[in-house]
Formats: C-alpha cells, sequence, structure tokens
C-alpha cells in the first residue's frame, strides 16, 4: 500500500514512521509520502487561503493551490515525484544493528534511540475540514472486471460519513490512499468535487466533534487501516479480537502479577480451560457493550446464552426459543 498525505504541516505526520506504522514502511509492506501543500503555492507568502464568498468567519483554502496539489500527487509528478518517501523512526533501523533491544508501545520488541521529526510547514487554523459530499465513482479501468484502480482521496471532515472499522477494513484492501487535510473553515468544495474526475473520492468524520486540522484525523485512520494489512502485526488474532471486529466492545484483560494491590485476576482466566476462557470473554464483552454502546447490540447475532447474559444486565428478554 502507498499512503500521500497532503498537509501544511508536514511534521505533524511524523508519528507515521514510528511504532507498528513505522515497521511496516521498514518491511516494504507500506510506502508513506507525506507533500508539504505550500509547494504549489507559488506568491511570496506561499498563500494558501482566502477570504470566504457570501462573507463569515474564517478563511477557505484555495482551488488554485489544492488542484494542482491533488493533481500532480494523483500522477506522482510534479512537487509530488520530488517528495521522498518516509523513512522509518531509528528505534526501529537499529533493530537490524544488533544495538540494544527496546520494547516498543506495540508489544512487540525494537531498539533504543530515537529518529528526527520531517519538516514542518507553516500557517495555522482554527476549524478543520471540508463540507458537503462529493463522492467519485468510474467504469474499470482495466475493462473486464469493472475495477475502479484510481487512488482513494480520503478528505477528513466533521460533515464527512462516519469513519468505522468496516471503513478501515475496506481500506486496508486499497493499494493506494491519499488524505487531503484541511484546516481553517475548510478546502473549497470544487477541489472535492473536481478532485472525482482523478479520485474515487471519499469525506470520512472520526467523531462529532471539530479539530483544528485533519491530520490528527489522518492519524488516527492511518493506524487503524494500517494494522489489519496482513503482516503488519505479528499475531493475526490481536485484530480479530479487537472492539468492533464482531460488533461488540472487547472485555477487560488482565496479565502479571496475578494479585496486584489486593485485586486478583479471575480465576477462569488461569483455570486453561479454553472454551470456558472464551466464553467468559464473550460474556464480559456483551456486558461492556450493554453498558457503555448498548445501540451496537441491535446490529450483532446473538444466541440464548448471549441474550441470557443481556438479559441478567437489564437489556431485552432472553430468547426462549
Amino acid at each position: 500500500m502507498r499512503i500521500d498525505v497532503v498537509t501544511i504541516f508536514p511534521g505533524y505526520l511524523d508519528p507515521l514512521r514510528h511504532a507498528l506504522l513505522g515497521k511496516a514502511i521498514e518491511r516494504g509492506i507500506m510506502t508513506v509520502a507525506v507533500h508539504d501543500l505550500r509547494s504549489w503555492s507559488h506568491d511570496v507568502h506561499r498563500t494558501v487561503d482566502d477570504s470566504p464568498f457570501g462573507g463569515g468567519p474564517g478563511m477557505v483554502m484555495v482551488p488554485t493551490v489544492w488542484g494542482p496539489a491533488l493533481d500532480d500527487v494523483a500522477a506522482l509528478t510534479g512537487p509530488a515525484a520530488e517528495s521522498s518517501p518516509l523513512e522509518t523512526a531509528l528505534a526501529h533501523k537499529l533493530a537490524h544493528t544488533g544495538a540494544g533491544s527496546v520494547t516498543d508501545g506495540d508489544g512487540t520488541t525494537g531498539s533504543g534511540g530515537e529518529g528526527s521529526g520531517g519538516e514542518g510547514g507553516t500557517g495555522e487554523g482554527d476549524g478543520s475540514g471540508t463540507t458537503g459530499s462529493g463522492s467519485g465513482s468510474g467504469a474499470g479501468d482495466d475493462g473486464t472486471t469493472g475495477r475502479d484502480d484510481r487512488p482513494l482521496l480520503i478528505v477528513p471532515t466533521p460533515a464527512g460519513a462516519p469513519f468505522t472499522q468496516e471503513t478501515a477494513a475496506r481500506w486496508s484492501t486499497e493499494d493506494r490512499l491519499v488524505f487531503a487535510c484541511g484546516r481553517y473553515e475548510g478546502i473549497d468544495q470544487r477541489v472535492v468535487d473536481d478532485a472525482a474526475e482523478r479520485y474515487r473520492v471519499e469525506e470520512v468524520s472520526i467523531g462529532d466533534y471539530v479539530l483544528i486540522g485533519g491530520e490528527v484525523a489522518v492519524l488516527v485512520m492511518a493506524e487503524a487501516v494500517v494494522r489489519l494489512i496482513p503482516g503488519v502485526l505479528g499475531n493475526r488474532a490481536s485484530h480479530e479480537e479487537d472492539s468492533f471486529q464482531d460488533g461488540l466492545l472487547e472485555g477487560p484483560c488482565y496479565t502479571r502479577p496475578r494479585v496486584w494491590r489486593g485485586r486478583e485476576v479471575p480465576d477462569v482466566l488461569l483455570s486453561g480451560d479454553h472454551a470456558k476462557v472464551d466464553r467468559w470473554r464473550r460474556d464480559e464483552s456483551l456486558r461492556r457493550t450493554v453498558a457503555r454502546r448498548p445501540e451496537l447490540l441491535d446490529a450483532v447475532e446473538l444466541d440464548r446464552r448471549d441474550r441470557e447474559v443481556l438479559g441478567a444486565e437489564g437489556w431485552g428478554t432472553p430468547d426462549e426459543a
């Protein structure tokens, strides 16, 4: 997979070089390139925004910069061709040289040291995303399977469709993802509409709140997507048992010591009976879901035991059928 990110703050995307994402880069599973939007602005101030038509607060990101930027990123021409792909953080590089190993935050082992950040952009904003609902579709390029091989352009915006685990799973099979990071009051809508000629376009929201810009949303979505690509996680079961994979929230987890500050690990987890452990985990997942996100249960296939557990928590009536 190749991921391209267009932003006025390239340094903001430095976390893409670290931990599991950095290791995916290191192993050749993915390529990441971050493009400074200001490379396509040619005035002395490297301007990327202007006041909105119709009046109102804030500034809008201009199409005369975004349009050429997305053209070049799609074709990997112009300044986009000159952007070097991100290298993995130094901590991962040292792992291949025999340097002292340390444990990364993802639970795997890496090595000591830290890499330097990427170049930082300039500018600041007071809003995020774009508005509207541009979407791209088209006939297949190969003329046989009907598959649309254009890159997928993702625009983080509060006005977008909700980003879910299903979205992440779908995107994880893509060859190219391009993220357009809006700032200020957003990107001129014509950019999104025009981009649909070269991209498949999805406008997506990571939650019902407004961020300063799209960069944080890109980090969230990239992590959710990349960890689902085969070979990124060492243990495939790690994501198969995640929250939302079966429609439920993941239950509690425990490790050593067996007793900590007077609190003991549940006996069933020490029993060695895998069937009982699986059932306990399912039950705890159901209890947590009904307590915190009961609306999720509407889309979950429940058996009689599930309904009994939920009934004991005050949800519905156990199915006696």
